[in-house]
């Protein structure tokens, strides 16, 4: 009698394959696809992933592009306090002052504006007044908190845009007038 009652549940409620559960690869609709769906799938997957990396390389490029200014174009332009810029130009004669500890402030020229600029840190050895230095870093109050300070390393060596400045202003007293 109970063979039968387990007959009679088995009718009613059939024991489904577990294996029926999970989903036939032949099912899925790339399966289906033709040979030229598969190529223009594969051409947008491909383009996608491409799109993406060049969005992520451009906004890394961006966010460590750095612009040289000379002191007359700073103070011609606006600057973001956010915007990291690249300053060439002359140490004033006279304006070197040390601040305390490793902490320096002086002055970039041009001969026709000055930025005041402070940096913390230890100086190029060649670093000196009347010398062509490039300086890296934030503007804010007026003044460049530097982070970089780059000093000419010889005697006929300036930065092209140091040099190309020191030339308009009638300043450039290096080789090839």
């Amino acid at each position: 009698m109970l063979q039968k009652r387990n007959d009679l549940c088995a009718a009613e409620y059939p024991m489904r394959d577990p294996l029926s559960l999970v989903p036939n690869p032949r099912n899925l609709y790339v399966f289906f696809m033709t040979r030229k769906q598969k190529r223009i799938a594969m051409i947008g997957l491909v383009g996608t992933v491409l799109v993406a990396t060049s969005a992520l390389i451009l906004s890394a490029v961006e966010e460590s592009l750095v612009f040289f200014v000379t002191p007359a174009e700073l103070q011609a332009s606006t600057i973001a306090p956010d915007q990291r810029l690249r300053i060439g130009g002359l140490v004033a004669e006279g304006s070197v002052k040390q601040l305390g500890g490793e902490k320096v402030q002086f002055v970039i020229t041009d001969t026709s504006q000055n930025v005041t600029t402070q940096f913390a840190g230890i100086l190029p050895d060649l670093f000196r007044e009347g010398q062509g230095v490039v300086v890296e870093g934030y503007l804010a109050n007026g003044i460049l908190t530097a982070d970089e300070v780059l000093a000419k390393h010889d005697e006929n060596y300036m930065p092209k845009e140091v040099a190309d400045a020191l030339k308009d202003t009638g300043q450039w007293k290096g080789q090839n007038q």
